[in-house]
């Protein structure tokens, strides 16, 4: 049967005390909402319509170039009158024929298979309610259950009784429908309630009256349903994604030295027998191939990195292509455009930028390296620095095979530097090397005899 689903996103989030709308906070590196809609996507719905409110072109403006979705719909709550307001907000562009799913740009962690399940039940039951059972159920709906054990109404707590605030099942707000029906239960709510608000709960006891048997279906696992609400209830929920994300990949084979700290922001690829020590951060989408090892302390965003290599402590890479048996570290940077070629070397407080280092090349300590092309077994004194910026224009630097750069040496682009050159410590470089020839620019040492330091008067 077709599925419409729709999201709600259209609250304010004044407890998260932000300029950003609160479904597009990241969770595990991504805006909640897309959590949502990716696991929306899954269903393979006929439309997903994103109802929002507050700050809805800043929303409607995150999306506008996504193609992972396809097109979805975008429709406007003005006014914050409940959850059933905003469904009947969507409803005139939704077919008779198919079932209506309702999600929350803030409830993230919902999973594709429950939506499956609930959605089944819905095809054959007309409605059903997606539920937890929860020794905390404070502030939240309560499901009522008839002597048969059927849903009968949902109950929000500012309108519930004593005897119904001690019930432990509660409403996730999750619910499918079939389309017809709901749009004939949401002409039939009323405001007549603690919020003054038109409740989509409220539906449940119009299906009851109806004849309807209000189907139920309960998850196990809490986060699949946990809303948020404030930042810390955000952070609660990263720490449970990212300690599951852990879990998965040490069970596919991956030695993490500490589950609890390690941070998946994006998407990430292990090959086989990857080490992960502590703290590291893997951002965007990585691959990472067979046998590679990530010391302590690492950050990790956009790169692909190949087997065996090493990255040791405290070493930050962004937007790097790296070949087999590299090393890298600790305390290096590689900034987007750097290229390590095979068993290749970057060493402590080295950083990098749009440069390719070729095979067995070692730039191996205090040196900056920045729009360069290194060829193959050039050895890079420590303190080396290109010169790449005038000041408005940048320009390249090529040092071609075999060459050896002497410590505290500065190359000022553009220049060449040919082939097994030597270039002697200090020197400042500013016009070509030849091939095989020795090139010193410094000035002559001159010692002076006699010479008296300075006293203080």
């Amino acid at each position: 049967m077709d599925i419409d689903v729709i999201v709600l996103a259209a609250g304010k989030g004044t407890r998260m005390y932000s300029d950003l709308p609160k479904v597009l906070h990241p969770l595990a590196g991504v805006p909640m909402l897309t959590h949502v809609l990716r696991a929306a996507n899954q269903l393979e719905p006929r439309n997903i319509y994103v109802v929002t409110g507050y700050q809805a072109e800043q929303v409607g403006a995150h999306y506008q170039d996504t193609v992972e979705f396809g097109s979805l719909k975008w429709v406007k709550q003005s006014e914050q009158l409940g959850t059933g307001h905003a469904v009947m907000q969507a409803m005139p562009q939704i077919d008779d024929h198919g079932l209506v799913l309702v999600l929350y740009g803030d409830v993230p962690l919902i999973k594709p298979t429950t939506l499956q399940l609930l959605t089944r039940l819905a095809s054959g039951q007309g409605i059903a309610v997606l539920t937890l059972d929860t020794p905390q159920p404070h502030g939240l709906g309560r499901i009522i259950r008839d002597e048969q054990g059927h849903v009968s109404a949902i109950v929000e707590e500012k309108d519930a009784s004593t005897e119904q605030r001690h019930i432990t099942e509660i409403n996730s707000g999750i619910m499918a429908f079939q389309a017809s029906a709901l749009r004939n239960w949401l002409s039939r709510l009323t405001t007549q309630n603690a919020q003054g608000e038109y409740y989509l709960t409220d539906t449940v006891e119009l299906a009851n009256q109806d004849g309807f048997q209000v189907a139920a279906l309960t998850t196990e696992d809490s986060s699949e349903v946990q809303g948020v609400n404030n930042r810390l209830q955000l952070a609660e929920l990263e720490r449970n994604v990212q300690l599951a994300q852990a879990r998965e990949i040490a069970m596919r084979g991956t030695t993490v030295m500490d589950p609890a700290r390690l941070d998946i922001r994006g998407t990430l690829a292990l090959g086989r027998d990857v080490s992960i020590d502590i703290n590291t951060v893997f951002d965007g989408h990585n691959e990472i191939g067979h046998g590679v090892s990530i010391g302590p302390n690492v950050y990790i965003k956009n790169c692909i990195i190949g087997e065996h290599t090493q990255i040791q402590a405290n070493s930050h890479l962004e937007g790097v292509v790296i070949a087999d048996n590299c090393q890298i570290g600790p305390f290096a940077r590689l900034r987007p455009g750097t290229e390590l070629r095979s068993e290749s070397k970057i060493g402590n407080f080295v950083e990098t930028k749009k440069s390719v280092i070729g095979t067995g090349s070692k730039v191996n300590h205090l040196s900056y390296i920045g729009d360069a092309e290194l060829g193959d077994n050039v050895n890079v004194g420590a303190g080396t620095i290109t010169c790449n910026y005038d000041g408005v224009n940048k320009f390249r630097t090529i040092i071609k095979d075999g060459v050896f750069v002497g410590s505290n040496t500065s190359l000022v682009a553009p220049v060449t530097v040919g082939k097994n050159a030597t270039i002697g410590a200090g020197s400042v470089i500013t016009t070509q090397v030849p091939d095989e020839q020795l090139a010193v620019a410094r000035g002559r040492q001159k010692n002076i005899s006699g010479w008296k330091r300075p006293i203080k008067k």
